[in-house]
């Protein structure tokens, strides 16, 4: 049996950027932003269909996965971008973004 991993405090983030006037086909500059994401030192992310979860010790680490995405949709020539980030930040539980949904995924099991 592995010992358990040891939580942490975490912020959780939903992020969403979409570049401006691109067309409806943006499917080009949303795997740009993921690919800047995964680069980010200490972030932990999940892609939803509208938008993204990340996780980060620190509300530093969040702000950089941002300003590595909106990089990336720049430097594919976008010339308006425009982002929406909640953060999520509990300082007396330590938990992870998962945490969040076990819960309702253990309610919607019980339903169906």
């Amino acid at each position: 049996m592995q010992p358990k991993a040891k939580r942490r405090i975490v912020l959780v983030a939903e992020f969403s950027i979409h570049p401006i006037g691109a067309g409806t086909s943006v499917g080009r500059y949303v795997k740009a932003a993921v690919r800047a994401l995964s680069k980010v030192p200490g972030l932990t992310f999940d892609v939803t269909p509208m938008s993204s979860v990340l996780e980060a010790e620190n509300i530093g680490t969040i702000l950089q996965a941002v300003e590595a995405s909106h990089r990336a949709l720049r430097s594919l020539g976008a010339k308006r971008i425009s982002s929406s980030l909640r953060i999520d930040e509990r300082l007396d539980k330590a938990r992870n973004m998962s945490d969040k949904t076990r819960g309702l995924k253990r309610f919607t099991r019980a339903r169906t």
